[in-house]
Protein backbone atom coordinates (compact mmCIF):
# COMPACT_ATOMS: atom_id res chain seq x y z
CA UNK A 1 0.00 0.00 0.00
CA UNK A 2 2.97 2.26 0.67
CA UNK A 3 6.12 2.90 -1.06
CA UNK A 4 8.38 4.46 1.61
CA UNK A 5 7.19 2.57 4.66
CA UNK A 6 5.98 -0.65 6.22
CA UNK A 7 3.14 -1.03 8.91
CA UNK A 8 2.19 -3.85 10.90
CA UNK A 9 -0.47 -3.80 13.40
CA UNK A 10 -0.68 -6.04 16.68
CA UNK A 11 -2.43 -5.45 20.16
CA UNK A 12 -3.97 -1.98 18.85
CA UNK A 13 -0.62 -0.46 18.47
CA UNK A 14 0.26 0.03 14.61
CA UNK A 15 4.00 0.55 13.77
CA UNK A 16 4.92 2.68 11.55
CA UNK A 17 8.55 2.14 10.09
CA UNK A 18 10.11 4.29 7.09
CA UNK A 19 12.00 2.41 4.61
CA UNK A 20 14.37 3.77 2.39
CA UNK A 21 17.64 2.39 3.93
CA UNK A 22 19.58 2.71 0.90
CA UNK A 23 18.86 6.90 1.59
CA UNK A 24 19.04 6.40 5.71
CA UNK A 25 15.33 6.68 5.71
CA UNK A 26 15.49 10.02 4.29
CA UNK A 27 12.55 12.69 3.71
CA UNK A 28 11.13 13.27 0.44
CA UNK A 29 7.30 14.08 -1.14
CA UNK A 30 6.79 10.35 -1.29
CA UNK A 31 7.55 9.83 2.63
CA UNK A 32 5.30 13.00 3.09
CA UNK A 33 2.11 11.83 1.46
CA UNK A 34 2.83 7.61 3.24
CA UNK A 35 2.93 9.45 6.02
CA UNK A 36 -0.57 11.35 5.60
CA UNK A 37 -1.99 8.60 4.55
CA UNK A 38 -1.14 6.42 7.18
CA UNK A 39 -2.34 8.77 9.71
CA UNK A 40 -5.33 9.30 8.20
CA UNK A 41 -5.33 5.54 8.97
CA UNK A 42 -4.45 6.55 12.51
CA UNK A 43 -7.30 8.53 12.76
CA UNK A 44 -9.79 6.47 11.55
CA UNK A 45 -9.70 3.03 12.35
CA UNK A 46 -11.77 2.11 15.74
CA UNK A 47 -8.76 -1.23 15.42
CA UNK A 48 -5.59 1.81 15.52
CA UNK A 49 -5.16 2.78 19.79
CA UNK A 50 -1.79 3.70 18.96
CA UNK A 51 1.28 4.10 17.23
CA UNK A 52 4.97 3.87 16.88
CA UNK A 53 7.14 5.73 13.80
CA UNK A 54 10.52 4.22 12.91
CA UNK A 55 12.91 4.11 10.63
CA UNK A 56 14.21 0.65 8.81
CA UNK A 57 17.76 -0.56 9.87
CA UNK A 58 19.76 -0.27 13.32
CA UNK A 59 21.81 3.20 11.16
CA UNK A 60 19.10 5.84 10.88
CA UNK A 61 15.65 7.00 12.25
CA UNK A 62 15.63 9.61 9.60
CA UNK A 63 18.84 10.55 8.54
CA UNK A 64 17.28 14.31 7.66
CA UNK A 65 15.56 15.54 4.20
CA UNK A 66 16.34 14.26 0.82
CA UNK A 67 18.60 17.65 0.09
CA UNK A 68 18.90 16.41 -4.05
CA UNK A 69 14.78 16.79 -4.14
CA UNK A 70 14.90 20.06 -3.49
CA UNK A 71 18.21 21.50 -3.94
CA UNK A 72 17.85 23.29 -7.40
CA UNK A 73 13.83 25.18 -5.48
CA UNK A 74 13.29 28.82 -5.31
CA UNK A 75 11.83 30.37 -2.74
CA UNK A 76 8.15 29.41 -3.63
CA UNK A 77 9.03 26.34 -4.09
CA UNK A 78 11.05 25.92 -0.34
CA UNK A 79 7.80 27.70 1.47
CA UNK A 80 5.41 25.41 -0.22
CA UNK A 81 7.81 22.25 1.03
CA UNK A 82 8.47 23.94 4.55
CA UNK A 83 4.00 24.24 4.61
CA UNK A 84 3.71 20.70 3.16
CA UNK A 85 5.95 19.39 6.04
CA UNK A 86 4.29 21.20 8.53
CA UNK A 87 1.12 20.50 7.27
CA UNK A 88 2.12 16.42 8.06
CA UNK A 89 3.97 16.68 11.10
CA UNK A 90 1.15 18.65 12.57
CA UNK A 91 -1.06 15.93 11.86
CA UNK A 92 1.22 13.67 13.99
CA UNK A 93 1.07 16.02 16.62
CA UNK A 94 -2.68 16.40 16.78
CA UNK A 95 -3.24 12.90 16.47
CA UNK A 96 -6.05 12.11 18.98
CA UNK A 97 -4.12 8.74 19.93
CA UNK A 98 -0.51 8.50 21.15
CA UNK A 99 1.88 8.32 18.94
CA UNK A 100 5.66 7.78 20.09
CA UNK A 101 8.84 8.05 17.97
CA UNK A 102 11.44 5.41 18.40
CA UNK A 103 14.82 6.88 17.85
CA UNK A 104 17.18 4.24 15.90
CA UNK A 105 20.47 6.10 15.40
CA UNK A 106 20.66 9.19 13.52
CA UNK A 107 17.65 11.39 13.86
CA UNK A 108 18.85 14.85 11.57
CA UNK A 109 17.27 17.61 10.50
CA UNK A 110 13.72 16.51 9.32
CA UNK A 111 14.54 13.51 10.98
CA UNK A 112 14.57 15.35 15.05
CA UNK A 113 11.54 17.38 13.65
CA UNK A 114 9.81 14.18 12.70
CA UNK A 115 10.55 12.48 16.21
CA UNK A 116 9.93 16.01 17.97
CA UNK A 117 6.34 16.20 16.22
CA UNK A 118 5.57 12.42 17.78
CA UNK A 119 3.82 12.94 21.52
CA UNK A 120 6.50 12.31 22.98
CA UNK A 121 10.34 10.30 22.17
CA UNK A 122 12.31 7.06 23.05
CA UNK A 123 15.69 6.53 21.69
CA UNK A 124 18.34 3.62 21.32
CA UNK A 125 21.73 4.02 22.79
CA UNK A 126 23.55 4.38 19.27
CA UNK A 127 20.56 7.50 18.82
CA UNK A 128 22.23 10.63 17.36
CA UNK A 129 20.11 13.87 17.43
CA UNK A 130 20.46 17.42 15.69
CA UNK A 131 19.00 20.16 13.72
CA UNK A 132 22.14 20.89 11.71
CA UNK A 133 20.75 22.92 8.16
CA UNK A 134 22.85 25.57 8.89
CA UNK A 135 25.64 23.64 7.40
CA UNK A 136 23.77 23.57 4.13
CA UNK A 137 22.77 27.62 4.18
CA UNK A 138 19.47 26.54 5.61
CA UNK A 139 17.15 27.08 8.88
CA UNK A 140 14.69 24.43 10.28
CA UNK A 141 11.31 24.01 7.96
CA UNK A 142 9.27 21.73 9.74
CA UNK A 143 8.33 23.20 12.49
CA UNK A 144 12.04 22.74 14.44
CA UNK A 145 13.24 26.36 15.39
CA UNK A 146 10.00 25.65 17.29
CA UNK A 147 9.73 22.72 18.70
CA UNK A 148 12.94 21.81 19.66
CA UNK A 149 12.77 25.67 21.80
CA UNK A 150 9.36 24.27 23.42
CA UNK A 151 11.71 20.90 24.38
CA UNK A 152 15.11 22.44 25.37
CA UNK A 153 14.67 25.58 26.19
CA UNK A 154 15.63 28.67 24.35
CA UNK A 155 19.14 29.14 25.27
CA UNK A 156 20.72 25.46 24.27
CA UNK A 157 18.10 25.76 21.14
CA UNK A 158 19.66 28.65 20.05
CA UNK A 159 22.95 26.90 20.56
CA UNK A 160 22.42 23.56 18.76
CA UNK A 161 20.63 25.43 16.09
CA UNK A 162 23.29 27.64 15.80
CA UNK A 163 26.41 25.42 15.80
CA UNK A 164 24.80 22.51 14.12
CA UNK A 165 25.92 20.57 16.86
CA UNK A 166 24.67 16.85 16.89
CA UNK A 167 24.15 15.71 20.23
CA UNK A 168 24.20 11.60 21.50
CA UNK A 169 21.21 9.59 23.34
CA UNK A 170 22.43 10.38 26.81
CA UNK A 171 22.56 14.26 26.26
CA UNK A 172 18.73 14.09 24.52
CA UNK A 173 18.12 12.77 28.03
CA UNK A 174 19.77 14.95 30.47
CA UNK A 175 18.21 17.90 27.61
CA UNK A 176 14.71 15.92 28.14
CA UNK A 177 14.59 15.89 24.27
CA UNK A 178 14.25 12.06 24.69
CA UNK A 179 11.88 10.45 28.10
CA UNK A 180 13.88 6.91 28.23
CA UNK A 181 16.80 5.47 26.49
CA UNK A 182 17.40 1.90 26.07
CA UNK A 183 19.08 -0.96 23.77
CA UNK A 184 18.43 -1.06 20.03
CA UNK A 185 16.90 -4.38 20.93
CA UNK A 186 14.72 -3.26 23.23
CA UNK A 187 13.59 0.19 21.93
CA UNK A 188 10.53 -1.62 20.08
CA UNK A 189 9.70 -3.81 23.65
CA UNK A 190 9.79 -0.59 25.31
CA UNK A 191 7.88 1.30 22.85
CA UNK A 192 5.56 -1.24 23.05
CA UNK A 193 5.21 -1.29 26.78
CA UNK A 194 4.28 2.11 27.51
CA UNK A 195 1.58 2.33 24.76
CA UNK A 196 0.26 -0.97 26.37
CA UNK A 197 -0.15 0.36 29.66
CA UNK A 198 -1.81 3.77 27.94
CA UNK A 199 -4.38 1.75 26.08
CA UNK A 200 -5.81 0.64 29.82
CA UNK A 201 -6.72 4.72 30.26
CA UNK A 202 -9.69 6.21 28.92
CA UNK A 203 -9.19 6.91 25.29
CA UNK A 204 -11.19 9.87 25.00
CA UNK A 205 -9.61 11.05 28.24
CA UNK A 206 -6.21 10.54 26.44
CA UNK A 207 -7.19 12.58 23.79
CA UNK A 208 -8.50 15.23 25.75
CA UNK A 209 -4.54 15.57 27.26
CA UNK A 210 -2.69 14.94 24.03
CA UNK A 211 -5.21 18.26 22.74
CA UNK A 212 -4.64 20.40 25.93
CA UNK A 213 -0.74 19.58 26.42
CA UNK A 214 -0.33 20.82 22.57
CA UNK A 215 -1.93 24.45 23.24
CA UNK A 216 0.26 24.84 26.69
CA UNK A 217 3.52 24.92 23.90
CA UNK A 218 1.59 26.65 21.06
CA UNK A 219 1.38 30.29 20.94
CA UNK A 220 -0.72 30.83 17.61
CA UNK A 221 -3.65 31.33 18.60
CA UNK A 222 -4.41 29.88 14.68
CA UNK A 223 -4.11 26.67 16.36
CA UNK A 224 -5.51 27.16 19.55
CA UNK A 225 -9.09 28.44 18.34
CA UNK A 226 -8.70 31.31 20.32
CA UNK A 227 -8.51 29.54 23.72
CA UNK A 228 -5.92 29.64 26.62
CA UNK A 229 -4.75 26.48 27.63
CA UNK A 230 -6.76 26.81 31.02
CA UNK A 231 -9.92 27.59 28.84
CA UNK A 232 -9.03 24.42 26.63
CA UNK A 233 -8.32 22.53 30.07
CA UNK A 234 -11.78 23.38 31.60
CA UNK A 235 -13.99 22.60 28.51
CA UNK A 236 -12.62 19.43 28.17
CA UNK A 237 -12.44 18.53 31.61
CA UNK A 238 -16.02 19.22 31.38
CA UNK A 239 -16.71 17.50 28.02
CA UNK A 240 -15.64 14.06 30.23
CA UNK A 241 -18.61 13.90 32.37
CA UNK A 242 -20.38 13.28 29.49
CA UNK A 243 -18.67 10.14 28.68
CA UNK A 244 -18.87 6.62 29.75
CA UNK A 245 -15.63 6.33 30.73
CA UNK A 246 -15.93 8.97 33.32
CA UNK A 247 -19.02 7.27 34.75
CA UNK A 248 -17.07 3.89 34.49
CA UNK A 249 -13.75 4.92 35.99
CA UNK A 250 -15.00 6.34 39.40
CA UNK A 251 -17.65 3.75 39.56
CA UNK A 252 -14.45 1.66 39.40
CA UNK A 253 -12.51 3.45 41.90
CA UNK A 254 -15.35 3.52 44.32
CA UNK A 255 -15.82 0.07 44.30
CA UNK A 256 -11.88 -0.59 44.16
CA UNK A 257 -11.91 -2.43 40.96
CA UNK A 258 -10.02 -1.95 37.49
CA UNK A 259 -12.20 0.20 35.02
CA UNK A 260 -13.40 -1.09 31.73
CA UNK A 261 -13.28 1.36 29.05
CA UNK A 262 -15.49 1.10 26.33
CA UNK A 263 -13.67 5.03 24.44
CA UNK A 264 -17.64 6.28 24.88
Amino acid sequence: MYSTLLTSLENGILTITINRPDKLNALNKDVFNDLETVMNEVYQKAEIKSAIITGSGSKAFVAGADIAEFSSFNKEQAVALSKRGQDVFFKIENSPKPVIAAVNGFALGGGCELAMSCHFRICSDNAKFGQPEVNLGLIPGYGGTQRLTHLIGKGKSMELQMTAQIIDANEALVLKLVNHVTTQENLLVKAKAILEVIHTKAPIAISKIIDCINTAVVSDSAYTNGKSGFEKEADAFGDCFNTADMKEGTTAFLEKRKANFSGK
